[in-house]
């Protein structure tokens, strides 16, 4: 069974408890339900195994369809590479053909007439070449821009490779927010039925009002709504886990908020980090790659004015190819260079210059681009992680406060100068900032690996780190 349900379970026995004894037993009864139902969660998390974040993350590494599409790509672009340097490689090429020829020719007598005789032979023709560039500057550039292809392969998978780590563990930490919304929300209609009850029974008792009961009855029908929606949610959630692993899950381990150890950037500079990510960051490294690949096209495209010189072998065998001699049988073997000159090509290759010109110009620009966006990733990062750590505190502060609040509302209702409403409305605000708190805690950890991914480091020994912090 899973965790939501034997919270369900505990909110009806704590809700079916509270509205059917005396109204002042509310608080013993309140621990003793809160009781059974501690136990019945430790007897869950006992009996049924969870996955924690890293089980997830190896298991998306081997399932998730995007990365394995960026790696085939990958690998496809790798082979950009061999190709370049085979053009630069020596070539050998053979043709064979053979023909059934038919000659027809016509003579003329002494007389004058004309006499036409035919003639059937066959003529066979066989060709062996071998060719070595020699000069073909284009071919060293073609090369040189192959290999900042693979470069930009190589970066984009690591990029990939990274926003899996960003999008695990964000797919991960939403699920158990989920979980802990709508235990909150179900906690929350136990107190609204309990406020709904204390109205219905102060106005027969003649010191409450309708006007009480309908606020109550208002606030616990919108309660219903919003267990609904924290139920689709959870159930969302737990689907866009399922997707990247291709695997059901049935429990999820939560957060240890005694292992969560609250530390801020190391170093503690927002300058080193943007350094940082300006060397290392997967996406910086695929646009510089990129841009390399536009400039190796400039200079490609402008060599199409240049001369090219091949070293040619070649070994030919022909038979009966001679009309005059049709028996005829020559082997010719030729050893030499050939020079090709462009002289005009119809303005192709200055219309080709300027397009990679262009081109190299969106390449440079798109590199900055990425540039400042990067740097102002990495400062909301930063600050989600520094700014977090000072809100958890604040909120711990503020729950401590709201613990206070609810132990002086129970005493002062035993000395009769509080009523139920206000224990309730206290333990509302303390649910509150336990929502609060859950929420500020899931991004403090999401906020510390989008920051590590954004310098390339959002990797297996850092995904074993924020792991730890989970609940096994």
């Amino acid at each position: 069974m899973h965790v939501i349900d034997f919270i369900k379970f505990g909110a009806k026995a704590r809700q079916y408890c509270i509205v059917s004894y005396h109204f002042d037993k509310i608080s013993k009864i309140k621990l003793v339900v809160d009781g059974l139902l501690a136990a019945l969660l430790l007897h869950v998390s006992l009996s049924t195994h969870a996955m924690d974040l890293l089980q997830i993350y190896l298991a998306a590494e081997q399932q998730d369809a995007s990365l394995m599409a960026a790696r085939a790509t990958a690998s496809a672009d790798r082979e950009r590479l061999p190709q370049a340097k085979s053009q630069m490689l020596p070539n050998l090429s053979a043709s064979l053909s053979h023909n059934n020829n038919q000659l027809e020719s016509t003579t003329a007598n002494i007389l004058g007439k004309e006499q036409t005789a035919t003639l059937g032979y066959p003529s066979s023709n066989k060709t062996v070449t071998l060719r070595q560039p020699l000069y073909r500057p284009q071919l060293a550039a073609q090369y040189r821009q192959a290999q900042a292809q693979v470069d930009d392969a190589s970066a984009t998978l690591a990029l990939e490779e990274q926003n899996l780590a960003v999008r695990v563990s964000s797919a991960y930490f939403e699920a158990l927010l989920a979980d802990d919304q709508l235990a909150l929300v179900l906690s929350q209609q136990v107190a609204y039925t309990t406020q709904l009850d204390a109205a219905r029974k102060a106005l027969a008792a003649g010191s409450g009002t309708r006007t009480d009961i309908d606020e109550a009855q208002a606030r616990l029908d919108m309660n219903v709504a919003l267990e609904i929606e924290s139920q689709q949610n959870v159930t969302y959630t737990v689907q866009q886990l399922q997707t990247l692993i291709d695997q059901p899950i049935d429990k999820l381990a939560t957060l240890n908020v005694n292992r969560l150890d609250l530390q801020m950037p190391e170093p503690n500079l927002l300058e080193y980090w943007i350094t940082r990510a300006e060397q290392s960051s997967p996406q910086i490294q695929s646009l510089k790659a990129r841009v390399e690949m536009a400039r190796h096209e400039v200079k490609k495209a402008s060599m199409g004015h240049y001369p090219t010189l091949d070293a040619i072998a070649q070994w030919t065998r022909s038979e009966s190819e001679n009309i005059i001699n049709t028996t005829s049988r020559y082997t010719n073997n030729a050893v030499g260079v050939q020079l090709n000159l462009p002289i005009f090509s119809g303005g192709y290759v200055n219309a080709s210059v300027r397009q990679a010109q262009a081109g190299r110009v969106r390449a440079e620009q798109t590199l900055e681009a990425g540039r400042r966006d990067l740097g102002l990733r990495v400062y909301k990062e930063f600050r989600g992680i520094t700014e977090n750590i000072a809100k958890i505190r604040a909120l711990e502060q503020a729950l401590r406060s709201a613990d206070q609040l609810v132990l002086s509302s129970q005493k002062s209702f035993e000395g009769g100068r509080r009523t139920v409403l206000d224990i309730l409305n206290a333990e509302q605000q303390r649910m509150t900032v336990l929502r609060d708190l859950a929420r500020t805690r899931y991004l403090y950890l999401i906020s510390k690996i989008r920051l590590l991914a954004l310098v390339g480091g959002a990797d297996l020994e850092a995904m074993t780190t924020v792991n730890r912090v989970l609940l096994h």
